[in-house]
């Protein structure tokens, strides 16, 4: 278990590098030419073994072969609990087994998200969309009536209601697996009563005082997102000496405090926030480095669609047709071993998850 550490203190972070995937990834860890990853056939033949100074802040960087990374974690307890993680198979969330890559879709019943704002935005729309979602193979519906894109106002939690609950109910009532993506606690309680089996908050829980409590007592699963500061400030914060290892230590902070809420470890995932408070640089730090945050041992949702960062790569400006560009990080995310992926286009991205599998032999 990655444990909580005190300001100061030394640590260490393992991310892993020169993976391998299906039949090779198996053999090899047989032969102990690899270590396993996130439960899957997937594993990795060496890793960044970063150590940091707490009294000096200073961080050293080593690429060792995992037969190093073996032999140090003899000696080195905090070492050997990180390979254990890495490796630890993960447990299915909300039902559903994370040994294949899953498909999130994305409904935003808003006027105002930045890509789809307004194309569902009554009840009706939404779940005729929902429906198609789950059609074209979406594993879970996420249904959202807050936009958090950069720059975005507050809605009331009446408002916020209002355009999620009757899309919810019916959602659920036809079966599909919902999660309702919110940071507040009435909006949650209100979903799960209505049949959300998932809440989703971007603000890990942190922007509720009531969240954690609400979700221990509903006792749902809860996807924890890395965020700093709120939607209409949170590019202020795109500040970072090392993106990836603080958004690790950030994310473990609110796995602790979640546990400590009395949430179930197993009852969560966990998600790095791509785009929230995150440049272009900092996004493809995350997405290069993203095997990094198996070492929380849980699963690992990836939300990158349409994203600002991927018209900047691509120059793509509208972002309805960035689909290329987000099809490709899906794609590298599930390669790092991501459990789930959130996306607009279901459909498209179903197709890439099949080809992978067929190739990979994960099928």
């Amino acid at each position: 278990m990655a444990q909580q550490h005190e300001h100061g203190a030394d640590r260490v972070y393992v991310i892993p590098q020169g993976l391998l995937h299906g039949e090779a990834a198996r053999l090899a860890v047989r032969q102990g030419l690899a270590l396993p990853l996130a439960g899957r056939r997937l594993a990795f033949t060496c890793g960044w073994l970063v150590h940091h100074c707490g009294r000096t802040q200073e961080r050293s960087r080593r690429l060792l072969h995992v037969d190093e990374l073996r032999r140090k974690a003899e000696d080195h307890p905090a070492l050997a609990r990180w390979l254990q993680q890495l490796g630890r198979q993960r447990p299915p969330f909300a039902g559903l087994p994370l040994d294949v890559p899953r498909v999130m879709g994305i409904i935003n019943v808003t006027p105002d998200s930045f890509s789809d704002g307004g194309l569902h935005g009554d009840a009706r729309a939404a779940i005729e969309h929902g429906l198609r979602l789950a059609e074209a193979g979406a594993d879970v519906l996420d249904v959202g009536g807050e936009s958090t894109r950069p720059g975005a106002a507050e809605v009331s939690e009446e408002e916020e209601m209002e355009r999620v609950l009757p899309v919810v109910e019916a959602l659920a009532a036809q079966g599909c697996v919902v999660s309702v993506d919110t940071r507040k606690s009435a909006v949650m309680r209100a979903a799960v009563k209505a049949g959300a089996r998932i809440v989703n908050d971007v603000s890990a829980l942190s922007f509720d005082p009531q969240a954690r409590a609400t979700v221990a007592e509903l006792e749902v699963p809860v996807i924890l997102m890395h965020m700093r500061g709120t939607p209409d400030t949170m590019m202020q914060h795109a500040a970072y000496d090392d993106v990836a290892l603080e958004v690790f230590d950030e994310l473990e902070a609110a796995v602790l405090a979640a546990e400590t809420a009395g949430i179930s470890r197993q009852d969560m995932m966990i998600d790095p926030g791509i785009g929230f408070a995150k440049n272009t640089a900092d996004n493809l730090a995350l997405l290069r480095h993203l095997a990094l945050l198996h070492g929380l041992g849980m699963g690992v949702l990836y939300a990158a669609s349409r994203k600002r960062f991927i018209g900047e790569i691509t120059g793509v400006a509208k972002a309805g047709e960035r689909l290329a560009g987000s099809l490709a990080v899906a794609e590298l995310a599930w390669l790092a071993g991501a459990q789930m992926v959130r996306v607009h286009d279901v459909a498209q991205t179903v197709q890439v998850k099949r080809m992978l599998q067929a190739v990979l032999e994960e099928g």
